[in-house]
Parts: C-alpha cells; sequence; structure tokens
C-alpha cells in the first residue's frame, strides 16, 4: 500500500497540483494586498473618502460608526462591504489567470510543430510507377 502511495504521490500531476496549489496560496496574500492596499483607496478617495471595509448594517445591537466598533459591541453585522471587496479581489486574479493562460497559449501556438518532410521517393520506386504507367497507357 505504500509502494502504491508512493507511485501516486509522485507523478508529474499531483506534484504540479501542489506547486501550483503553494504558489496559488502566496498569490492569494499579493492579491488581497493589492486590493486593500493599492486599488480601493483611490476608488474610496474618488467616492468621496469613502473605506469600503466600513460598508455594514447592523441586525441586531447597537448601531456603530465602524464595524470594527459593532464587533467589539458585539452586534451582529451584515458586512457587505467586506463582499464587495472580496469581489475585486475576485476579478483580479480572474484578469490575473485570464492573461496568464492566454499568454501560454500564444507561446504554445506558436510553437506548433512543423508538418513532416516527407523523404525523397526513392529510385527503385520512381521507376516502377514509370513502368506502371507505361503498362496503363498500352492497355
Amino acid at each position: 500500500m505504500f509502494e502504491e502511495f508512493k507511485k501516486f504521490a509522485m507523478r508529474g500531476n499531483v506534484l504540479d497540483l501542489a506547486v501550483g496549489v503553494v504558489i496559488g496560496a502566496a498569490f492569494t496574500g499579493i492579491v488581497n494586498s493589492l486590493v486593500k492596499d493599492i486599488i480601493m483607496p483611490p476608488i474610496g478617495f474618488a467616492l468621496g473618502g469613502i473605506d469600503f471595509s466600513n460598508f455594514f448594517l447592523t441586525l441586531k445591537g447597537t448601531p456603530a460608526a465602524t464595524l470594527a466598533e459593532a464587533q467589539k459591541a458585539g452586534a451582529v453585522t451584515l458586512n457587505y462591504g467586506i463582499f464587495i471587496n472580496a469581489i475585486f479581489n475576485f476579478i483580479v486574479v480572474a484578469l490575473a489567470l485570464f492573461l496568464l493562460i492566454r499568454s501560454i497559449n500564444r507561446l504554445t501556438a506558436a510553437k506548433a510543430p512543423e508538418a513532416p518532410v516527407a523523404p525523397p521517393t526513392p529510385e527503385d520506386v520512381l521507376l516502377l510507377r514509370e513502368i506502371r504507367d507505361q503498362l496503363k497507357s498500352r492497355a
């Protein structure tokens, strides 16, 4: 059973998947920082200084000015601003993957193998074809 598991785990697809998961986890941190620290502040500034992470609706408890205060007070909140940030995260990841796959497809299409060149026809085959054609013309 151990040998079978070892053979399964060492197959190329499993290792590629493991590398992809690790890189994806690292990429998630970069995307979260990009959205939170780079993309959302200018959007909030353009919309009049709005901080999307503080968009919430208090369902139960005392209303508060910020999400942190509401959560500290124990209020039940619907955090739709954090959801908006998650949507931006998804859009950035989807765009990055689209550009990556598009580039890979262009590279693989550019390196398409050329059609193999047929070897020259041997002299004896040419002679036999000539004889065949002459025999056909007599009949």
